[in-house]
């Protein structure tokens, strides 16, 4: 057989062993592995580079269609590309920030059209869970092809914008729970619980706090933990499966792994931010690192970390939602946008803060990245190089360290907490189903070969 492409020369990450092997692409897909496969249209010389799967980030905000009131955020041609270059093959795009939010067929189909010949890489669904489309929407967003639905225990949303999300009330939730159980699909949550950090946020306020340290510390970790417990319950009543995006303590994981012990079918993810950032630099670094659940103390940084490294976080995701940089621009933290700019930067920094610096299994490293998360979420095609699956792929250039810039990133808005900060390793090539979406001495591909999963 003659290939359209061949990887040769890298140490490939193969989805029990890391091995010196070609990789042969027939058609977009991995036709085979092995040693002299022999010739093809195209040959990619992998030399002292890692061969990793294409990651798959599971937690994406996508600002299209806006709306009219949001055409200034991340739309679905820079997102895609930011997430070309940054050696993402494919993610999950959540229901919200954009308007309206996908909480049904005709919303869906809105966001469909919108990302019509825009992507440059493959994107997947998620459907809402809202308050206001528990008489079948759901039911239109699983015929639509969602792959999971999530929802919001904390607040979220604008109340003035017509179609815009909404956090579940408790009945919302159980019913809602009972309604995507029968689906088969994942409802992946948001746990904070609203009531106590909205109004110890308002209290926080009230007094004169504005720094990024005490709006940390008006969302408590048991603001966390407590509603992770409701969700158990709630999903042991229901039989729904569930998954807790963006954890950011060791008492949430610690709640969710006691659950798979009991026969739960819950799983969850932390962020790379989470694993990087801490309580005590936030300061000085600004509201562009401001998020919901907190960034946390230094103190609970490797607690994180070791859950990652045994397993017990299922993987890592970038929770990309960038605003413009008016919603940044503020010495009050309490007022400052919630998000955080990080899908380009997520390979690169696991890459160097897991493998280089922690001793990471390059096999958990791709599990984290593209592996688990495909798994979870039903993604068949993704997530490893195996025969069969789509030859997506990124490379990665060990130990060569970089700063970040912000002309660097291929955002809308060009902000990132990551900007400054020395990277250790990079991403040198980015291909997707057998075609080239990225290259470090070419840059960005202008072909928008991605495709609605």
């Amino acid at each position: 057989m003659k290939y359209d492409l061949i990887l040769k020369n890298g140490l490939v990450i193969l989805e029990d062993s890391q091995q010196n092997v070609e990789i042969g692409v027939k058609d977009g897909k991995i036709a085979a592995i092995g040693q002299d496969l022999g010739e093809a249209e195209q040959v990619i010389d992998a030399q002292n580079q890692i061969v990793s799967p294409g990651m798959v980030d599971a937690h994406v905000h996508i600002t299209e269609p806006g709306g009219g009131y949001r055409d200034s955020w991340e739309g679905y041609v820079t997102g895609t590309r930011a997430a070309a270059k940054g050696g993402v093959t494919s993610f999950i795009e959540m229901p919200l920030n954009q308007v309206p939010a996908t909480t049904d067929q005709a919303s869906i189909q809105a966001k469909f059209d919108a990302g019509k010949d825009e992507l440059s890489v493959d994107v997947a669904s998620y459907g809402g869970l809202v308050p206001y489309n528990l008489n079948g929407g759901i039911q239109e967003l699983d015929e639509a092809g969602v792959v999971a639905y999530k929802a919001f225990l904390a607040t979220c949303g604008d109340r003035s914008i017509e179609g815009d999300f909404e956090n579940v009330d408790d009945y919302s939730l159980y019913e809602g729970m009972k309604q995507i159980a029968k689906t088969g699909k994942l409802l992946s949550i948001h746990a904070e619980n609203a009531t106590i950090t909205d109004r110890l946020g308002e209290i926080a306020k009230a007094n004169g706090e504005t720094t990024l340290s005490a709006y940390v510390d008006s969302r408590p970790v048991f603001t966390e933990v407590e509603p992770i417990r409701k969700i158990i319950l709630f999903a042991k009543e229901t039989g729904c499966r569930v998954h807790i995006v963006h954890v950011a303590c060791e008492e949430g994981v610690d709640e969710i792994i006691k659950a798979q012990q009991e026969g739960v079918d819950i799983s969850c993810e932390t962020c790379t931010h989470y694993l990087y950032f801490y309580k005590e630099e936030l300061d000085d670094i600004g509201p562009v690192v401001k998020c919901s659940p907190p960034i946390r103390e230094k103190s609970r940084l490797e607690g994180m970390w070791n859950r990652v490294l045994n397993g017990d976080i299922g993987f890592v995701t970038s929770d990309h939602s960038p605003c413009t940089p008016d919603l940044k621009d503020t010495d009050n933290a309490f007022e400052a946008w919630g998000g955080i700019a990080g899908l380009q930067n997520n390979v690169d920094i696991l890459f160097d803060e897991g493998v280089q610096k922690r001793n990471m299994s390059l096999n958990k490293f791709a599990d984290i990245i593209a592996t688990a998360p495909a798994k979870r979420f039903g993604l068949k095609a993704k997530g490893s190089i195996a025969v069969g699956k789509d030859a997506d792929f990124v490379l990665i250039k060990p130990n060569a360290p970089y700063t970040l810039t912000a002309e660097d990133l291929a955002y809308r808005n060009k902000m990132s907490p990551y900007i400054g900060r020395e990277i250790g390793a990079q991403v040198t090539q980015t291909i997707l189903r057998g075609e080239e979406i990225y290259n470090q001495k070419t840059g960005i591909s202008e072909k928008r070969t991605g495709q609605f999963i």
